[in-house]
């Protein structure tokens, strides 16, 4: 029986099938939380590991291969898949509270990103048991990321570490467009943004610099997984191919730490303010450091290069920057410790993670300076000084997420933790880490990444390694808490903290699903107020509004030294039945994000081993599997008609061809069977599911309106799908950014002139001027169609929505005809063939144009569902065109990227 309140659409909690299908940023939130810790379980049985290994010089238990394996892996699973999921587990429950939201923007893309997030953690783990794990290090530094340098047994391994990494950052993107559209969106009523809670302000700020970073890193991933399984030679290249590694890993990897870093300051300032009981000191100038130094962070990556041969003017710039970006830091610091020098501090278990949190900051960004001079970075960089240092600052966010997490139990339990339990947990925790990681900057000289050091070191590591194991039974301590506390806790209060006043302490411990049911929340009055149905539908209206009732008597949406202990007293008495007008029509359950994790999965695990042979026939498969579930899935939801037929007959025969061509291709179809390993067809099971899970997904009817009432400047007048379009278009943008500025880097390093060399004569212009002309003409085509979707005329709507697919395939025609054309030269410089793997030239010309091809087949494939939809009359009407409007915006940024590479490519 479903939950009251849920709609009829999710199973009680205590079912497995609730947390399978939910789509609430309650439940999403407590899977990221229980994920995260997951993987630092696992990530953390790795750290003993090789503190186990470090007990004496030379080793104890592993080999050279198991050792640089377990160091790679650690790192990425604690930097990847803990760290960050973890602060926006807490993010996913506790923002959309803060807002007086009731979900995130869009509910299933925050499950997809769930979902993704796991099979991409689970990927990474399974690399371990596909003969060998990858062993460069979790900074995956070229050459030593390219199988040219990876020893065979751990080939498949290490590209399906790399695969999981490209996995997870597809997730992160999709969590960072939701994020920003919903935090410009789905704002209470007279809460600005520079109101919020600093926790939410620390989230925005964190998923802005996401947005970027992570598309920088995709570029990276896509082009190391392209070396891997299709035999680029962009990192093997001589000329800078392993520069170009390093700066692209570092653009996203310093301003990663302030992604880290950023969440845990909004929850040390939260923390500090409650138990203080004083407003946070300097709030504004708080917040502007933090924007400060979030635009900063993108212009310090090359600290991390002093010793390259950049030019010593170079570096001597980036360590201006560097030390520059320490100053907000200062200020930031110096507002909590004032903060709690003038409140009355009250040492519960979350202020002393949150306190502990802020010493070991200080002591990382203190040894971060001297890294940050030129000089003295020549003598630490390669040495145990670093580690200590990456691991005060990491660990230190982490700690204070801890916190955090003991701040918000009671709300997201309902139950309270045991205090002396927790205590015993801080008490253990910051004594281990310290006996940990401090030694390490007594024995700094001990190199990086090796398990020989120095007899003289021998005391210190195995005090770090006593160190280890403590830090690791306070986690014990930790877990028996939180299960303890579930089981038998005392119940939560409202509000537990005398002085915390955001907007989740005004609600009951655990939130309903719906997350207000005394009204919805509003700022406008200048205090936090709930509204009633009625005064939604009055003001919405905009009539003249009357009073409600004030949930506490302050004006902060944070801190304060107002209590709102009372504020569900005076509240307004409202029933669940009519919380909220919009609160019938949303819906939170769907299986379709749980299956396109198994698909994600799925088809990266095939990847991982898929020969180069095989690489094509997965995709091709795939484009007609999608098409043939459009016409299924089409008829049995829309109801049958003569176009699903079609479309179903269209998969097949494309599927026969492929057939055909396999065979063709492999010299028979019994030898294309034969010479096909299983991860062929565990890639193209994969494609299958996605295939069928994207087009279920497309068709499924999900409500996720927006408020009545909503604060949403800058973005009032743009709707919450055009604004999520937006943001994932610019990703997108530093995505092909990269590619680009990967293609300029090995021109310039391979030489600008010489690089003509490279070139065969036959690569003429011709081909890429039709092509231009194709993807213009395609864009009018796509103005035309939103144009007839807006009058409600059905006929030129699918008229002009063809004659974009037409076009849209001409394009691929044509780029088709010409790859193979210059696949098979003969004679001349390229005798073989002008092929992906020739040079650097063609792989940066076939990778970054192939991208956009793919961006083209996505495109031609989303044209052929919305033909389907409009044929049973979808998108009629100026309000109803919009999901028109939005294709076409995906559309016209495909034609504009094309217009960047043509002369790149074709004219330069």
């Amino acid at each position: 029986m479903s939950e009251h309140g849920e709609g009829g659409h999710l199973p009680p909690k205590s079912t497995v099938t609730r947390w399978l299908v939910t789509t609430n940023h309650k439940d999403i939130g407590i899977l990221y939380i229980v994920t995260a810790l997951f993987f630092l379980v696992a990530g953390g049985v790795l750290a003993l590991l090789i503190r186990v290994q470090m007990w004496t010089p030379g080793g104890t238990i592993l080999s050279g291969m198991g050792y640089n394996q377990i160091v790679s892996i650690h790192g990425l699973l604690m930097v990847f898949w803990f760290i960050s999921p973890f602060a926006f587990g807490l993010a996913n429950y506790v923002v959309p509270l803060q807002m007086g939201a009731e979900d995130l923007a869009f509910p299933r893309l925050n499950a997809v990103s769930y979902w993704v997030y796991l099979a991409s953690g689970l990927l990474a783990v399974v690399s371990f048991f596909l003969g060998s794990s990858f062993q460069g290090g979790w900074t995956l530094y070229a050459p030593l990321n390219v199988p040219t340098f990876i020893p065979s047994v751990a080939q498949i391994g290490s590209a399906a570490a790399i695969l999981a990494a490209t996995l997870f950052v597809a997730s992160v993107t999709v969590s960072s467009v939701n994020f920003l559209t919903t935090m410009y969106r789905m704002r209470a009523p007279g809460l600005r943004m520079r109101d919020l809670p600093i926790f939410s302000v620390s989230i925005v700020l964190t998923v802005w610099m996401m947005l970027f970073a992570f598309a920088a890193l995709l570029g990276a991933l896509v082009i190391l997984s392209a070396d891997h399984i299709l035999g680029t030679t962009y990192f093997t290249n001589e000329a800078g191919g392993a520069l170009l590694w390093t700066h692209l890993f570092w653009f996203f990897g310093h301003p990663e730490v302030y992604i880290v870093f950023f969440p845990a300051l909004g929850i040390m300032a939260e923390t500090f303010q409650t138990f203080s009981g004083k407003r946070l000191v300097g709030r504004k100038w708080f917040i502007l450091a933090m924007i400060l130094v979030a635009l900063q962070s993108f212009v310090v990556w090359m600290h991390h290069m002093f010793l390259t041969g950049i030019n010593l003017e170079v570096k001597t710039i980036f360590m201006a920057t560097t030390i520059g970006i320490s100053l907000p830091f200062d200020l930031m610091m110096f507002s909590l410790i004032y903060t709690m020098i003038k409140g009355r501090v009250r040492y519960t278990v979350p202020f002393l993670f949150n306190l502990g949190a802020v010493i070991l900051f200080i002591v990382g960004g203190i040894t971060g300076v001297f890294l940050g001079a030129v000089v003295l970075d020549y003598q630490f960089r390669g040495t145990y000084w670093v580690v200590a240092h990456f691991h005060y600052v990491m660990v230190g966010g982490a700690t204070a997420m801890f916190g955090g997490l003991y701040y918000w139990f009671p709300k997201i339990v309902g139950k309270m933790y045991d205090r002396k339990l927790g205590l015993a947990h801080f008490g253990t925790y910051f004594v281990g880490f310290n006996l940990l990681y401090f030694p390490m900057f007594v024995v700094w000289d001990t190199p990086r990444r090796v398990f020989e050091y120095s007899e003289g070191f021998t005391f210190w590591h195995r005090v770090a390694t006593v160190g280890a194991f403590l830090l690791a039974g306070s986690f014990l301590i930790f877990f028996y808490n939180l299960a303890k506390s579930i089981h038998s806790g005392d119940p939560a209060p409202d509000n537990p903290w005398e002085y915390g006043s955001a907007i989740e302490w005004s609600i009951p411990s655990p939130p309903p699903i719906e997350n207000f049911p005394k009204g919805l929340p509003s700022y406008t009055s200048g205090r936090l107020e709930f509204l009633d149905d009625e005064e939604v539908a009055t003001r919405s209206s905009g009539a003249e509004p009357t009073p409600a009732a004030h949930a506490d008597g302050g004006t902060a949406t944070d801190g304060g030294t107002v209590s709102a202990s009372t504020a569900l007293a005076q509240a307004p008495e409202t029933s669940m039945e009519t919380a909220h007008v919009e609160e019938a029509h949303a819906d939170h359950a769907s299986w379709w994000p749980f299956a396109l994790g198994i698909a994600s999965f799925v088809t990266f695990l095939g990847l991982a081993g898929l020969q180069w042979e095989y690489f094509l026939w997965p995709g091709l498969f795939a484009v007609a599997f999608f098409v043939a579930f459009i016409g299924i899935v089409g008829a049995r939801r829309d109801g049958y008609s003569p176009i699903h037929s079609l479309f179903v007959l269209l998969a097949i025969g494309g599927i026969m061809a492929i057939l055909q061509l396999l065979a063709i291709d492999k010299g028979g179809l019994d030898a294309a069977i034969a010479g096909a390993s299983p991860y062929f067809y565990v890639t193209t099971l994969g494609a299958f599911l996605g295939a069928g899970t994207l087009v279920s997904m497309g068709w499924e009817s999900f409500q996720s309106p927006e408020p009545a009432l909503a604060e949403q400047w800058p973005f009032s007048k743009v709707g919450k799908w055009k604004l999520g379009m937006w943001v994932f278009l610019a990703s997108d943008i530093v995505l092909f950014g990269a590619f680009i500025g990967s293609y300029l880097f090995m021109r310039v390093a391979n030489g600008w002139n010489d690089w003509h060399h490279l070139i065969p004569e036959e690569h003429v212009v011709l081909p890429g001027l039709i092509n231009t002309y194709f993807l213009l003409a395609s864009s009018f085509a796509v103005v035309m169609a939103l144009e007839a979707a807006k009058r409600t005329d059905r006929r030129k709507l699918l008229g002009w929505l063809a004659a974009t697919f037409a076009l849209g395939v001409g394009f691929l025609i044509n780029k088709g005809l010409e790859w193979q054309h210059l696949f098979n030269l003969h004679g001349g410089a390229f005798e073989g063939g002008w092929g992906i793997t020739t040079n650097i030239a063609s792989s940066t010309f076939y990778l970054t144009t192939g991208l956009h091809g793919a961006h083209v087949i996505v495109g031609l494939l989303i044209t052929l569902f919305l033909i389907a939809r409009a044929w049973k009359g979808a998108y009629m009407g100026e309000e109803a065109a919009g999901t028109v409007e939005y294709f076409g915006l995906y559309w016209h940024f495909v034609d504009i990227v094309w217009l960047f590479l043509f002369p790149l490519f074709y004219i330069v």
